[in-house]
């Protein structure tokens, strides 16, 4: 991004961008630079948008320390506190001061990032949610989108659900889900740490292999590994014999990290099946894989992923195909 004297704006793959303030606000559509790297960012280290709608599950998860420490262990240097208004929401709505709210808030989580040692930027967007989300990470180059799991906003908007579902559906960079407590006054994260026990679901399509590689970063925040894969009737990775064959080099490699690793096979449904998994095995995170945005591809495994977002106890980090892919 350029400095704020040159005159203050950059181009996202959706949008135009003004930088107020260490605010960035959404101004106008516009078409992304040709020939640039990540919408024009020099970046080192990793990057990541966090979602936050101003509610009480985007506070835990903003004030969570052991959460951020694990961001910093991966490599997150640089975090994208992002909040999307919705188009129906303006600031003149009878009764609604949202402006005062979101800059009081804003200033506030941007402040506890910042002591966390993280460079922060703020983005302030409007329009449909997970649409703003997937087009700042495009623009900014992140390495993955963080979103919390639950929480009724003031702008009158579900994060998670439709938002997350959407997400989990369209986002071209890893989605990491990360569950908070529902029904309670003052929230917490339901898993503490986010990666320190990881279920890996793999149907050793090549996608699930690039969800594998990002043991190359997670490890440093990961402790133990449990090695998921789920027969199907219409399986054909063979027999038990052969998925445990099939298992042993990624075995061998998280050996390698100085991870704890062991073997889960199942069979039935696969995203039944992998929740089942998660509530015997009670991981910190599901590391699951998906085929991509088509429809087609969705239909083959993208319900899986979804349904697993969806549905699961504890945290999701959904690896998403290449974005040409």
């Amino acid at each position: 991004m350029r400095p704020v004297s040159d005159p203050g704006t950059y181009r996202a793959d959706r949008g135009l961008y003004v930088r107020t303030d260490n605010i960035v606000y959404h101004v106008e559509y516009c078409l992304p630079p040709c020939g640039s790297s990540h919408g024009g960012v020099a970046m080192t280290g990793k990057s990541a948008v966090l979602a936050t709608d101003l509610s009480i599950a985007s506070e835990t998860i903003i004030e969570s320390e052991t959460g951020l420490s694990c961001l910093d262990r991966i490599g997150v240097e640089r975090i994208h506190l992002v909040t999307v208004v919705p188009s129906n929401v303006h600031s003149g709505m009878p009764g609604i001061d949202f402006e005062k709210r979101r800059k009081r808030a804003l200033r506030r989580y941007r402040s506890t990032i910042a002591d966390a040692g993280f460079t922060v930027e703020t983005h302030v967007v409007r329009g449909t949610p997970h649409r703003r989300i997937n087009g700042i990470a495009g623009a900014v180059g992140a390495d993955l989108i963080l979103v919390g799991s639950r929480g009724k906003s003031p702008l009158e908007n579900r994060v998670i659900g439709s938002t997350a579902r959407n997400l989990a559906r369209t986002t071209v960079v890893p989605l990491l889900v990360d569950r908070i407590e529902r029904g309670v006054d003052d929230p917490n994260t339901i898993r503490r740490h986010l990666f320190e026990r990881t279920l890996f679901a793999t149907d050793f399509s090549e996608n699930a292999e690039r969800a594998f590689e990002t043991f190359e970063y997670l490890r440093h925040a990961t402790r133990e590994v449990t090695l998921t894969h789920v027969r199907s009737p219409k399986d054909d990775t063979g027999d038990v014999t052969d998925v445990e064959s099939r298992m042993q080099p990624l075995i061998e490699r998280l050996d390698d990290w100085g991870l704890d690793a062991r073997v889960d096979i199942r069979r039935g449904d696969p995203a039944q099946e992998i929740l089942a998994a998660e509530r015997e095995h009670d991981p910190s995170t599901i590391l699951i894989g998906s085929r991509g945005r088509s429809r087609l591809r969705r239909l083959l495994l993208g319900n899986v992923s979804e349904d697993v977002v969806a549905n699961a106890t504890g945290n999701v980090f959904l690896v998403p195909p290449p974005r040409s892919v």
